[in-house]
C-alpha cells in the first residue's frame, strides 16, 4: 500500500484479503484439475490449447497492467490538460495531493455529458485522474473534491495492480474455453485413431473437460472479482471521505451523478460500459427492485449501501 495519509479500513482490508485468498484457492484448484486432465489424457491438442491460453492470458494481463492509463484514456476519448487549461480542476487535485502526501497524477478531461470520473495507472508515477465535462458542469467544488479524493484513493492503494492480478485467472479461464471450443469446432478431433494405441481418440473428451473446467473456473473467479471490486469502491469512498473530512459532499455527488445518469440515453451509457469498473459510478447499474443477480454481477455497491456507509462516517466524525 502506498505511504500516504489516506485512511485504511481494517475490516474492508480483511474482506479483500479473504477474497484474494479465495481467488488463489480457485487458481490452485484450476491448475490441479488441468494437470490431472493432462496426466490422464495424453492429448497434444489439449496441452497446446492450455499453453496458448496461458500465454494469451499473460499477454492480456500484462497489457492491461502496463498500459491501463493509455487504454482507458483512448477508450474515453480523453485528453490530458495543463493547469492553464483547467486551473480549478488542477487546484482541487493539488490540494488533495498535499492532504494525502502523494505525487500529483496527470489530469485529463473526457468529452460528453455523462457525469463521471475515473483514475488508472500502474503506479503513482504514471497515474492519471480523468473527469468528464458532464461531471464538471454538475458538481460544486466540494462535491468535485469528494469525487477526486475517491479516485485518487484508488491510485494510492494501487487498485489497478490488485485488480489486474485478481483478474488474471478469469482471463485465462475465459480464453481457455474459447480456444477449446474453436479447436473442436474447426477440427480438433480430426486426428482420432492415430499414434500410440489411438491416444488421439481422447481429443474430444479432453477438450470437452477443459471447456467445463474453464467455464466453472471463470464463473467462480468472475463472482469473486466482482465482490473484490465492490469492496474496493467502498474502501475508496471511506478513504476519500476521511481525507476531505466531508463525507456529505461525496454523498451529495453520488446522488447527483446517479440521478443524472438515469437521464443519459441508454445507447450512450452502453458505449461507456467498457470503463464501468474504473468509473466513480457505474454507467449501467441495477435499478431499485432489480437487485439479486444484477447486484451480484455489479462492479460497484448499490447507491443505498454507499450512502449508508458515508452516513456512518459522518456520524463518526461528528461524535469526535
Amino acid at each position: 500500500m502506498a505511504k500516504t495519509r489516506y485512511a485504511t479500513d481494517r475490516g474492508l482490508i480483511a474482506r479483500m484479503g479473504v477474497t484474494l485468498f479465495l481467488i488463489g484457492l480457485v487458481f490452485t484448484a484450476f491448475i490441479l484439475a488441468i494437470v490431472l486432465l493432462l496426466s490422464n489424457f495424453t492429448s497434444v491438442s489439449g496441452g497446446g490449447i492450455i499453453f496458448i491460453a496461458v500465454l494469451a492470458g499473460v499477454a492480456v494481463s500484462f497489457g492491461s497492467y502496463y498500459w491501463s492509463d493509455r487504454i482507458a484514456l483512448a477508450t474515453a476519448g480523453a485528453q490530458l490538460v495543463t493547469p492553464e487549461q483547467a486551473p480549478e480542476l488542477h487546484g482541487v487535485i493539488d490540494r488533495l495531493c498535499a492532504l494525502a502526501n502523494m505525487p500529483k497524477p496527470r489530469v485529463a478531461i473526457a468529452p460528453g455529458d455523462m457525469p463521471n470520473a475515473f483514475a488508472t495507472g500502474r503506479s503513482s508515477k504514471v497515474a492519471v485522474v480523468c473527469v468528464t465535462r458532464g461531471l464538471l458542469a454538475r458538481l460544486d467544488r466540494n462535491e468535485l473534491e469528494g469525487v477526486l479524493a475517491h479516485e485518487m484513493s484508488h491510485v494510492a492503494h494501487k487498485d489497478v495492480a490488485v485488480m489486474t492480478i485478481a483478474s488474471f485467472l478469469g482471463i485465462m479461464a475465459g480464453l481457455l474455453v474459447r480456444f477449446a471450443f474453436y479447436s473442436e469446432l474447426f477440427g480438433g478431433g480430426g486426428g482420432r485413431g492415430r499414434g500410440r494405441g489411438g491416444n488421439d481418440q481422447n481429443t474430444i473428451p479432453v477438450i470437452f473437460l477443459i471447456m467445463l473446467v474453464g467455464i466453472v473456473t471463470y464463473a467462480i473467479s468472475f463472482m469473486l472479482i466482482r465482490l473484490l471490486s465492490r469492496y474496493r469502491e467502498l474502501s475508496a469512498d471511506r478513504s476519500g471521505a476521511l481525507l476531505t473530512g466531508q463525507p456529505s459532499a461525496l454523498a451529495s455527488a453520488l446522488v447527483k451523478v446517479s440521478g443524472d445518469m438515469a437521464r443519459i440515453p441508454t445507447r450512450d451509457l452502453r458505449a461507456a460500459e467498457p470503463l464501468n469498473a474504473f468509473y466513480f459510478a457505474p454507467a449501467l447499474s441495477p435499478r431499485k427492485g432489480q437487485m439479486s443477480l444484477s447486484t451480484l454481477f455489479s462492479t460497484h455497491p448499490s447507491l443505498e449501501k454507499r450512502l449508508k456507509a458515508l452516513d456512518e462516517i459522518s456520524k463518526q466524525l461528528s461524535s469526535r
